[in-house]
């Protein structure tokens, strides 16, 4: 028994030692979740950050060096001290480094209430140090005193002077009023100082579609210019988009210093499939030569204002007249290239599976379909890279196509096929597997699937399927060997 247990602690050691690849910047495809709506999003001291709506409970954060590994990352808890009144309708995070009174320190505002959408307010918090992660206190209301309205809190520096901007009503109910742009002035990062200015209202058509609606506001600059992006129409409807304000100099918080685009900058793209692309923000690529943005988008027309709604980034670009050129929204499963400037990717194992029982056969795609076949061409077809488990955890691996990418083996109904990542836990599930010891023979491997751990990936009449293991023949069937 001692032996045995030798032997397959060697085997799978070296299924994870050897030949390995590391990609530098590894491509992606969109969603990086299977929900992730209001999403913020930067790159700081050699990671990523995210943060998206919670709705209720702890505010999370997810954190790595790639965005293809940010995809699988599970979300950490950073603040979930909530007292009750603040505890309930918890949206639109952002957090933002800025110089306070403590020095620099990391901020997050958010939105939240009591449950009724009247009783919407935007709070900050406050890190201990240079720890995106945190620790985090609470620092308060944002708007201290005043009982203003308001969601989506977002800062920005003209000047050297701190605003903030959020959507708010002219009254203090929200249902008596259409959501505009606010700016006011900010003394510290926890508090606003002076009156406010509403420097945009849902006047237009195509800001009315659904609801009269001018949420989400976020700055971006550039060559000194200074743009305030921001959510237009309903978020219910696939409608849902971007518009621009531009800041034409004078004094920041005068209405007349901002001018409106009167057509949006971002919208749906039915022929790729989104809809609704718009709460959002920016980032720039780890070298920061890139401006990215960061957005969330639904997958139909007819999914609404909740969870369906995932998180998309894409690299965006400017117009000859300094403008930002935000682009269409692409389509999920499009393979992208990562911000300039990441880092290299985890050293990822590529492998092709040779059955074990006909060693002249090794698992390939074709068509989509999966099977085993012999003399593959081109060989890529039958290239695999092991990565981590898509549903995270240990000795748990997904299967990636090498000439693919973003593509995995998945089975549905018991059937596999080479499938486009959606980003969905239901796809993180079908598509991982534990990695065991050999079935029929400890030098070899086996893969239990995640979701249903009685089955294992076996072939039968030379296509892959998922079943159960009880003879030796299934077990032979069940068994491949790894070659380089």
């Amino acid at each position: 028994m001692r032996r045995v247990l030798l032997v397959v602690a060697a085997v799978l050691l070296a299924a994870f030692a050897a030949p390995v690849r590391a990609e530098a910047g590894p491509a992606f495809t969109n969603p990086l979740n299977s929900s992730g709506p209001d999403p913020y999003m930067t790159w700081y001291n050699g990671n990523y950050y995210l943060m998206t709506t919670p709705w209720s409970g702890p505010l999370t954060m997810r954190k790595a060096p790639t965005i293809a590994q940010l995809k699988t990352t599970t979300p950490t808890a950073v603040f979930s001290a909530h007292a009750a009144g603040r505890d309930r309708n918890v949206w639109a995070p952002e957090f933002h480094l800025l110089n306070g009174p403590n020095g620099q320190r990391w901020y997050i505002y958010y939105s939240a209430g009591n449950g009724d959408i009247e009783g919407q307010r935007v709070h900050v918090l406050e890190s201990a140090g240079l720890d995106p992660m945190g620790p985090y206190t609470y620092k308060g209301m944002v708007f201290g005193s005043n009982n203003w309205w308001g969601i989506d809190g977002s800062v920005m520096t003209i000047d050297n002077q701190l605003y903030f901007m959020w959507s708010g009503v002219p009254t203090v109910l929200w249902r008596d009023s259409d959501p505009h742009i606010y700016l006011v002035a900010m003394s510290n990062p926890w508090t606003v100082t002076g009156a406010r200015t509403a420097i945009s209202e849902p006047i237009l058509d195509w800001e009315r579609q659904g609801t009269p609606m001018n949420e989400g506001p976020v700055a971006i600059q550039h060559n000194g210019r200074t743009f305030i992006t921001y959510s237009a129409s309903a978020c219910q409807g696939p409608d849902y988009k971007i518009g621009q304000l531009t800041y034409t100099g004078g004094a920041v918080l005068a209405a007349s210093s901002w001018v409106k685009k009167s057509t949006p900058i971002f919208q749906r793209n039915d022929a790729a499939g989104v809809y609704g692309p718009a709460h959002h923000g920016f980032f720039k690529s780890p070298d920061g030569t890139e401006d990215w943005i960061v957005y969330h988008a639904n997958a139909s027309a007819s999914d609404g204002c909740g969870s369906t709604r995932t998180t998309r980034i894409q690299r965006i670009s400017w117009n000859a007249d300094g403008t930002p050129n935000l682009g269409v929204p692409v389509a999920t499963g499009t393979v992208l290239a990562p911000p300039s400037g990441e880092p290299a990717g985890p050293a990822v194992t590529t492998w092709r599976l040779q059955s074990y029982n006909f060693p002249d056969r090794y698992v390939r795609h074709a068509d989509y379909d999966v099977r085993i076949d012999p003399n593959v061409s081109p060989a890529a077809d039958s290239q695999w890279k092991v990565v981590p488990g898509l549903t995270g955890g240990t000795g748990y691996v997904s299967l990636e196509s090498t000439n693919f990418p973003g593509y995995f083996l998945r089975h549905s109904n018991y059937d596999f096929s080479l499938v486009r990542n959606d980003g969905s836990a239901a796809f993180a599930a079908d598509a991982t597997f534990r990695q065991v010891a050999g079935l029929a023979d400890a030098a070899g491997v086996s893969f239990q699937s995640y979701s249903h751990p009685d089955r294992y990936i076996r072939h039968y009449n030379y296509l892959l399927r998922l079943d159960p293991v009880s003879t030796a023949t299934a077990r032979a069937d069940a068994t491949f060997r790894l070659v380089a």
